[in-house]
């Protein structure tokens, strides 16, 4: 594991938060739907150049700010993104960055994903999605996906189910009650990545318009869409292809902020499918998190053993 000197300036992330919605590309429904969660949005902004911290980060998948303790997790595959060798683990950070474990949870794989739901923090692992008590930082339950090649973001409905994408087998699942169902599967999915539960719809990153390579490398990139959580009818958010999207979070304007891991950029999308470049950094911004209320990105730095926060006032609109 590498270690390096932990640079970190204040950051103070409220522990009052609130949930937000964010505008739709079709008409609302007649009932509306409980909209998407915006991860602490109002959190206090960071100061300039916000901070960085590498101490005992070790291949950071995802970052996850959690609005109902204020803290934040990390995924740490700790080793490759396909590695079976227990090294996985979940670090907590305080909301100003500073480490408070880097070894909350241990006995994991390679987690990637993180989404919470009633306490329970969920996390995608290879081929199993698990599920961790905040309260006691226990995992509390493993469900086994049968068939699933390659398990990569996690979204929660509002009545639990959790929702988990297959990149490579081109699949999204649904866990309920430690049961897992094939929910969506076919090539309409553009090779799945980040997931979203907004209102009554699972918005999907698609990482690639054809089969990506076993290098994640792909000819096409993906596209920003939506389908329905009852029709599974899918609504196009960017027309065209632009992006191996990773991390997908609502921007607090009626749009999103998500991350092209391959890029290594940074992009706001509106609701009507405009893609505007915020950030460029070096390929392996993974799952990243976005706080609404004071525009403060978090960054998962995969390829760089680094998770940094950053201020987007200037480049938002």
């Amino acid at each position: 594991m590498r270690r390096q000197t932990t640079v970190l300036s204040t950051l103070v992330l409220g522990t009052t938060l609130i949930l937000a919605g964010c505008s739709r590309n079709e008409p609302p429904a007649e009932t509306a739907a409980p909209a998407a969660e915006d991860h602490a949005a109002h959190m206090p902004a960071a100061p300039a150049g916000g901070w960085t911290l590498t101490d005992g980060i070790a291949t950071p998948e995802s970052v996850y700010v959690d609005a109902a303790s204020g803290w934040i997790f990390s995924s740490q595959i700790d080793g490759m993104p396909d590695g079976r060798d227990g090294n996985g683990r979940i670090a907590q950070l305080g909301g100003d960055g500073h480490v408070m474990s880097t070894t909350w949870v241990t006995g994991l794989n390679a987690p990637k994903g993180l989404r919470s739901h009633n306490g329970t923090l969920w996390t995608a692992d290879l081929d199993e999605v698990v599920g961790i008590d905040i309260a006691n930082a226990k995992i509390t339950s493993r469900t086994k996906i049968e068939g699933a090649m390659f398990l990569n973001d996690v979204a929660v409905g509002p009545d639990g189910t959790v929702y988990v994408s297959d990149t490579f087998g081109n699949k999204i699942f649904a866990v309920k009650d430690g049961k897992a169902t094939v929910w969506a599967e076919g090539e309409q999915l553009e090779w799945p990545n980040g997931l979203l539960v907004d209102g009554n719809r699972l918005l999907v990153g698609g990482w690639a318009g054809r089969a990506p390579k076993p290098d994640f490398s792909t000819e096409i990139p993906g596209r920003l869409f939506a389908l329905d959580m009852t029709t599974k009818q899918k609504t196009l958010i960017t027309p065209k292809p632009f992006a191996n999207i990773d991390g997908l979070e609502l921007d607090g304007r009626g749009g999103y902020i998500i991350s092209d891991y391959m890029a290594g950029k940074i992009y706001q999308v509106t609701s009507n499918g405009e893609a505007r470049e915020l950030r460029q950094f070096k390929p392996g911004a993974a799952d990243i998190a976005f706080v609404s209320g004071t525009n403060v990105l978090l960054v998962p730095h995969m390829n760089e053993n680094t998770v940094a926060s950053y201020d987007l006032s200037a480049e938002l609109k």
